[in-house]
């Protein structure tokens, strides 16, 4: 197959993103490092999170290794006989599926690594700098989140692109997608384990910590006083870094594939045609993620402002910028590379240009999602207020309506991702319309991949203003710790104030990518079916009957595996807070210099007891559902399976953004209190220690398990769902 000359853009921006991420790697280990409290407290929460980390990988790792045989043993078995040829290095179709999967895992437990490690690193000069100046701290912040957003997308980016490459992808096209599928389930199921376990384990510490030292004890947040306190801090790591760097790369790399089974399905028929350069439409999705990569790079010298500045206004700035340029390189990819498809679309127009417009979809959707998030979970509009004015009458109404907040953002959030699909399909359609030779639709669902792809293209700012959360974090906690002076404590305040958001809009970014990926990874898996039934003769799936009684049970059982998980996933926090709640209480009845600080607490006692609680309750909601689309199609079959990936996804999206901007709210609605923002009738301040400020307290526990584990892993759930069914096909079909 020949190459155009604009692929080579995907192992430059790869290499060039990896290139960044050292340099500024390198300006935030510079940076000064502050007083030796700062450095002491940072050690130990860095040795927590290397401790717990170690642990849970080898955990996943025998997973992983299991994993992959039993693919490579049911790939064999089942679809070998269908594809009997080997590769130019005389490995079948099972052994390659097999090491796509571990290849996949290995490069998704690197994403997480490299993540909790520079964020533990660049906490320290974060407190550091906010000694002296908000912007620097901003910017320290933010180019330790952006080493771990470059790593993880250029990771993906290479990965793919190295494995299509290994198995044959320039030589057949038609079979790569389809066999380095492997590496995107080896993604989300690494991803799924380790947003579990980091999840359970930041938000029992994070849950333990409030109720003993704010609501029982009445100490600060973050005081050295409480053994809970760096559990806490090193769960910001483990949990919103490591656990959010695997999720946001399996969502890239499993994105990205079914993206390119898609395009294979196009490339049949421009190869039949006899169009120029067929292989853009498999290689599109790479393309355009790379130049998505070159505009961050820009995007990232962008970060900079004034002291007296919104600190959410500076990262904003670089985030306008990151869109605006992705927006040209896509107009640059798209005419590149979509008009040699030797087509115009409806009404005369160059198809190039409605595929451009289906791109602009995915970034407008991203935009608009950031925003939406923005209002739900920041102190400067309504449902956070509303939430604030509900805590003046205690914990009851504060509950009731962060819930009713969590529901109502359900609304705009079905209604934006309808609107992009159908904008995109719509676009997608009318690129090949009236096109002699194809089917109706492909080009609508292309489109939609497209738009996916567009939405892809700021991963790796996101990904860095999600990290830049857990940093400023920690950073408060460090300052807190080391008693560092007031105007360092202030500007840490409001850093973590953004962080909050951040780290919000970021589950958001997720969720909508999610969706969309959702609708492409399910064509993805009838393509595959179909595939198989072409080489065996079997009947052809061409829709999908939801009053088939195998259909509509598993349907109902994808509706019922994402409310069981996430009941796992919270419980499993509440179990493991207890066991903190009475360790930290026992400590303080026990030791009561504590209080006086004349003894040090027990912190590593604290973080063993969490180490061990969220290793142990990770597995059982990863094992069911890992499991749960298996048994559905091995007793139901593939066309059952694929309303489970329908409802189930539908399900997942809905469900994850309560969780995630109800949670997040409750948080800040907190944080709003806290920073003397609430009155009461007689105009006196509501803020620490008073009874508004308590109620306040036990809403953000009871939305830590919901915004911090069980909504992001509803992320990886949505998507492993998918890439399971893909790679699993052969196994289904009757």
């Amino acid at each position: 197959m020949e190459s155009q000359p604009i692929l080579w853009v995907i192992p430059i921006a790869g290499l060039a993103a990896i290139a960044f991420a050292m340099y500024l790697a390198r300006d935030v280990l510079r940076a000064d490092t502050g007083t030796v409290a700062m450095q002491d407290i940072a050690g130990t929460i860095f040795e927590g999170a290397v401790a717990f980390i170690r642990r849970q990988y080898q955990t996943i790792g025998l997973l992983a290794i299991g994993g992959t045989v039993i693919i490579g043993l049911v790939i064999t078995l089942v679809e070998g006989s269908d594809v009997a040829e080997t590769d130019i290095y005389g490995l079948d179709l099972g052994i390659r599926t097999g090491l796509a999967f571990l290849v996949g895992a290995a490069c998704s437990m690197a994403a997480g690594i490299i993540g909790m490690y520079i964020s533990v690193k660049a906490n320290l000069r974060t407190a550091a700098a906010a000694q002296h100046s908000l912007v620097r701290a901003v910017q320290v912040a933010m180019r330790g989140g952006a080493v771990s957003g470059f790593l993880v997308v250029a990771l993906s980016l290479l990965g793919v692109y190295g494995i299509f490459a290994a198995f044959g992808g320039f030589t057949k096209p038609e079979d790569a997608p389809f066999l380095i599928v492997g590496f995107g389930f080896g993604a989300s199921f690494v991803a799924l384990f380790a947003q579990l376990g980091g999840g359970i384990y930041t938000k029992a510490a994070d849950v333990g910590a409030d109720l003993v030292g704010k609501v029982e004890a009445g100490i600060p947040e973050d005081d050295p006083r409480n053994a809970a306190v760096v559990a806490d801090l090193v769960g910001d790591n483990v949990g919103d870094c490591a656990g959010r760097g695997a999720d946001l790369f399996e969502s890239t790399a499993a994105e990205n594939i079914g993206a390119m089974i898609l395009g294979v399905a196009v490339w049949r028929i421009a190869t039949d045609l006899g169009w120029p350069n067929p292989e853009a439409w498999i290689f599109f999705p790479l393309v355009v993620r790379a130049f998505g990569l070159l505009a961050t790079i820009v995007a990232m010298f962008f970060v900079r402002g004034r002291e007296d500045e919104n600190p959410m206004n500076i990262l904003n700035r670089g985030y306008w910028v990151t869109t605006v340029l992705s927006a040209a390189a896509l107009a640059f990819v798209t005419w590149n590379m979509m008009q040699t498809v030797g087509a115009t679309g409806a009404s005369g127009v160059p198809s190039w240009i409605w595929f451009f417009g289906a791109g602009v979809v995915g970034l407008a959707t991203s935009v608009v999602f950031v925003y939406i998030t923005q209002y739900y979970t920041a102190g400067s509009f309504r449902p956070v207020r509303e939430i604030a004015e509900a805590s003046k009458t205690g914990p009851a109404t504060n509950i009731i309506s962060g819930t009713a907040v969590g529901f109502e953002t359900t609304a705009v959030t079905a209604i934006t991702i309808s609107i992009a699909l159908f904008a995109s399909y719509l676009l997608g359609e009318q690129a090949l319309a009236g096109v002699e030779g194809i089917e109706a639709g492909i080009g609508g669902i292309f489109g939609t991949a497209v738009a996916t792809m567009g939405m892809l293209m700021t991963t790796a700012y996101i990904l860095a203003m999600d990290t830049f959360g857990p940093i400023t974090d920690n950073a408060g906690g460090i300052a807190q710790f080391s008693k560092a002076d007031e105007k360092a404590r202030e500007i840490t305040d409001r850093l973590d104030a953004v962080g909050n958001t951040t780290k919000a809009l970021t589950k958001g970014y997720a969720i909508a990518s999610a969706s969309l990926a959702a609708f492409l990874l399910f064509s993805a898996y009838i393509d595959k079916i179909n595939l198989i039934q072409e080489r065996r003769g079997g009947p052809l799936i061409e829709s999908v009957n939801l009053a088939d009684v195998n259909v509509f049970i598993a349907a109902l059982i994808g509706a019922m595996l994402v409310y069981f998980f996430s009941s796992l996933a919270i419980r499993a926090v509440g179990t493991a807070a207890q066991a903190i709640i009475v360790e930290v209480r026992r400590q303080f009845r026990e030791m009561p210099g504590i209080m006086d600080y004349t003894q040090r607490p027990d912190y590593a006692r604290v973080v063993d007891i969490t180490t061990r609680a969220a290793l142990r309750q990770m597995i059982l909601p990863g094992v069911v559902a890992v499991a749960t689309p298996i048994v559905v199609g091995l007793l139901l079959r593939q066309e059952a399976v694929a309303g489970l990936l329908i409802v189930g996804t539908i399900s997942g999206v809905l469900l994850a953004t309560v969780l995630n901007n109800g949670g997040g709210a409750w948080d800040n609605a907190k944080k709003y209190i806290e920073a003397g923002n609430l009155k009461d009738a007689d105009g006196n301040v509501l803020g620490k220690g008073s009874d508004a400020h308590a109620a306040a307290v036990v809403g953000d526990t009871v939305g830590d398990p919901f915004k911090d584990t069980a909504g992001p892993s509803l992320h990886v759930l949505v998507k492993l769902l998918a890439t399971i069914s893909l790679v699993l096909a052969p196994l289904f079909i009757r």
